[in-house]
Parts: C-alpha cells; structure tokens; sequence
C-alpha cells in the first residue's frame, strides 16, 4: 500500500553476507587451512546473531536505509530473545572498548572492531525517549501480564524508559451472555487486568478488542483497530459437533510407552509451549515415571504454571546469566590456574565476551539431554528463533567433533546425534489453528528437517472450534480454524493432537492433570 515500506531481516542471510564479508578479503591471500580455519570458527550461532544484530543496529541510526522515512517500526522477536538483542550494543561496545584480546569467539570479533561507531550510537538511539518508543504487547492473562512486568524492569535498566502497553485479543463483554466459555473467559481476562502488576499500571495503556475475522492481508489489518464486527451470520455458522481430532492423551500414551527419553517441545512465542510441556511432563510422573521437567526459554516460568510439587517430578530452568558465570568459573579453575597473571587476566577478558553465554547454555542444554537415556526429560524450549539458534550450535559442536574424530573406531555420541535419533528424542511442535502461526511452525519443521530432526508430532493447542462455542464471536474464529486444522492433518503432521480452549485456565498440578488426561472432555467443554 502507498507509503508502506516492509523489511524482514533474514539472519542465516545475513549470516552468510557477514561471513563473505570477512573472509572474502582473505581468500586466496591466506593458506587454505587458515581461511577455512576462519570459516569453523564464523559458522556457530554467535556469528549469526552478531550478523541479525548488525542489521538490526544499522536501522536504529541515521543511514541511508532509514532516511526519508518519518517511522521505523520493528516487530521484534519474543521477549527472551529481545532482551538478549537489545542488551548487545551495551555489551559489545563495553567489550570493543576494552579489548577484545584472545576472544572465544575471534572469528566473529573481527568484522565487528568497524562497527564500534554504530554501535555506541545505537545504545544512544535506544536510550533516548525522543526517538524510540518500546511497546509492550501482551494478553489479558496473569503469566504474560507477569511476563511483560519483568520485561519492562529489564529493558528499564539497560535505559529503555519510554514504554507503552498494549493488551491484545481482549474477548468484547457483550459475548459473555452468550456463552458459558465466552462468559469464563471474559471473567478470567478481567481478574487479570485487575491484578496487573503495579509497574504494568503506570505506563499508558491502550486495549485491542479480539476480532472475529484472522488477521492476514491488508484489509484484514486495515480492521484491527476499529470496532469489533461480528456478521448477522454467525449465529449460523456450521461447526461439527466434534472435530474427531486425537487428543493430547493419544500422545502422552506412546511417549511413556518408551520408558524414557527427551521430549522437546517448540513453536513460536504464545502458543502456550510452557503449559504443554508442564501437563505433558505432570502426566508422565502421575504415571510413576521419573521425569525432569526444564525450560530454555528465558521469558518462562515453570514455578508459576505448576503451582505446586508432584513425586516423580524435577523441574529446573538453563538460566543464560547462571550458566555463563558457572562456565567462567569452571574456566578460570582448570584452564586459568595453569596461567601467569597476564595470562590468566587475558583469559578473563576472552572470558566477558557476550559470545561466551552461547557456549555456556549449550553445555548446559548437553548435560540435560544426556539424562533423557534414563529418565524422561520434557524441555521446554524458546521460542523458534532461539532455539534454532542452540540447535545451530549444536550443530557446529558435532561436526568439531566428528572431523576431531576422524575415522576412528572409538564410538561417540554428540548431542546432536541424539536430537536426530527418533528412538531417544520425540520433538513436539506447538501452534495455534491460525494462518500465521500454521506458518510459521511448517518453516520451524523445514528447519529441523534439515538439521536431521524429523518432528514426531503436532499439538494444535486453544482450539476454539474444540471447544463447541456459541457465541457468534468465538463461532466466527472456531470456524476460521477449520481449514488450518485439515491443513495439519492432511498435509503437514504424521501424528498430530487438538487441545481445546478452555473455561479455566489450565494452572496447577490437578488442572494440567485433567489437560493431559483428556478429562476437560467432561468438566469444561461446553
């Protein structure tokens, strides 16, 4: 549409012109060892980052990409993720400025020492309330309310003061009266607008009615913020009196068949990744199984959604701040002990490099997954971005491994090799019956193909057309979900699971239970 600019920055792109950049300069000039050498070391998720954050800077300053325009609005990635890109001109410019010495990850510091201008402006761009405005997003539910309060001190303390909040897909009170679900839900919403955290309350506040049509093409986003239209015609809109789709309890079923195993579950943020992994991970305990239960998802809290303790259950969280002081230290204790001062004060500077945390969470994320060769371990992990990024990681680890190797007979097994082994990983890919989302986890299945990851399942989780409503609203959007749920089944899934809406929000060891279980089938449809 006129006056409408749209830019997707692609981060293996921009990988890859990142890598070209450096070592093209290279090629031919240095032995052939040493280029490729170089290209080991720029071939992790570091470099991919790094690459993503310098496209990400550049149009955060004056520059030929944002002149003549009079807005620059960036959707950005989930809250964990963001956190993580938007503490990085901070980090890499406090690293530049000290010397970046022996880095870890040397490969990827060397395009960056150019880029200390842009980067230190940046941190400036942020920080000033006359040129950027931070939006808040969330649902009008407690644990992303909780979410988004945390998310705010955060980005507070790094200098990003100007705030705003926006409560997305509220359910219209006028549907309450039709429907006992729609009449839970607008309860459920209104008690967690009541109970936002005080941080949250102070900030402007706009609020974003749920629409009754998807929101895919112009005219569709033209409509979002106007009122809510719902068609004379919903009232009689054909639904089946049951989807006949399998249940989350067919799945749980062949998973505790095994005995043992990792079980991963992935998708994009907000498609209630957390819930599914605690009820998937409550069943198996309840069944006397061990199991632990860990998220690497730096938005999530496990603690909050269980909401007590079961036998049988572990739960843990891969904290990148924990994990990248424990690694520093466990460094600085074997390799830094064998050193001089300059040398051991050289490895602590190698040691600060924000590029350290990523070699930290995937230690740490190796040590959990080996356990799943005798308990079940259920991860929760972040959202896709993220978690691709580990996995490329993984990736870069067990080729080092294997060319380490050689043709040796001595048997080993990488992490990697285990994500690819069905018999001891079951990968679990979470979405929503809408377009977008339908998308996104068919690219996120693509990208696990193509590491050797072949998905053993879906889970299509808050089915509203699960859930037999009758309020023409929540009719309109059941049946919108129709096709996107045949889509799953026809053509995108060899096994797949439906988990409807439900009137109560699935929060606590006896609700996840019933979840699980299938039971909501008799207390809660409607």
């Amino acid at each position: 549409m006129p006056n409408l600019s749209a830019l997707e920055i692609d981060p293996q792109a921009a990988a890859q012109a990142y890598r070209d950049r450096i070592v093209g300069p290279v090629r031919g000039v240095l032995p052939e060892p040493v280029v490729k050498s170089i290209e080991e070391q720029l071939s992790g998720a570091c470099t991919t980052e790094i690459a993503a954050f310098d496209e990400f800077t550049a149009l955060l300053i004056d520059s030929a990409l944002t002149e003549g325009y009079e807005h620059i609005i960036f959707d950005t990635a989930p809250t964990g993720h963001t956190i993580r890109l938007l503490q990085l001109p901070g980090a890499w410019s406090g690293f530049l400025e000290e010397g970046k010495g022996d880095a870890s990850c040397l490969g990827p510091l060397s395009g960056l020492e150019k880029q200390r201008t842009q980067y230190n402006d940046a941190v400036a761009s942020l920080a000033n309330p006359r040129r950027t405005r931070l939006v808040l997003v969330a649902r009008a539910q407690r644990a992303t309310l909780r979410e988004a309060a945390r998310t705010h001190e955060e980005l507070a303390a790094i200098g990003l003061s100007q705030q705003y909040l926006v409560i997305n897909g509220v359910l219209p009170s006028s549907e309450a009266a039709q429907d006992e679900l729609a009449a839970a839900i607008c309860a459920r919403e209104q008690a967690a607008l009541a109970a936002m955290p005080d941080v949250l309350k102070s900030l402007p506040r706009d609020q974003v009615a749920l629409k009754p049509f998807s929101l895919v093409g112009l005219d569709a986003l033209c409509r979002l913020l106007g009122d809510a239209t719902v068609t004379p015609e919903a009232s009689l809109v054909a639904l089946p009196s049951a989807l006949n789709a399998p249940s989350l309890s067919a799945l749980v079923d062949d998973i505790a068949a095994d005995g043992h195993g990792l079980v991963m579950l992935m998708g994009k943020g907000g498609v209630g990744k957390t819930t599914l992994a605690a009820a998937v991970a409550v069943e198996l305990a309840h069944r006397g199984l061990s199991v632990h239960l860990t998220t690497s998802d730096p938005a999530a809290n496990l603690t909050d959604t269980l909401a007590g303790t079961l036998a049988n259950l572990t739960v843990s969280r891969i904290d990148p701040h924990a994990e990248t002081d424990r690694y520093r230290q466990h460094v600085l204790a074997t390799k830094g002990a064998q050193l001089d001062a300059a040398g051991r004060a050289l490895l602590e500077e190698d040691l600060r490099s924000p590029c350290t945390e990523e070699i930290a969470v995937f230690q740490a994320f190796s040590r959990v997954i080996r356990e799943a060769g005798k308990i079940f371990v259920v991860m929760d992990t972040a959202p896709t971005g993220h978690t691709l990024l580990l996995l490329d990681a993984t990736g870069a680890y067990h080729r080092e491994v294997a060319r380490q190797m050689g043709s040796t007979s001595v048997h080993y097994t990488t992490p990697m090799m285990m994500l690819q082994d069905p018999k001891q990983t079951k990968v679990l890919i979470v979405t929503l019956a809408e377009t977008t989302p339908v998308l996104e986890a068919a690219n996120l299945q693509a990208d696990l193909r193509r590491a050797g990851i072949e998905p053993w399942a879906w889970v299509i989780n808050n089915s509203i057309a699960a859930s037999a409503p009758r309020s023409r609203l929540l009719r309109q959007r059941a049946y919108s979900e129709l096709p996107e749920i045949n889509a799953i089944a026809t053509w995108y899934a060899k096994r797949y699971a439906v988990v409807p809406l439900l009137k109560n929000e699935p929060v606590g060891v006896d609700r996840l239970l019933e979840l699980a279980a299938g039971n909501w089938a008799l207390s809660e449809r409607v």
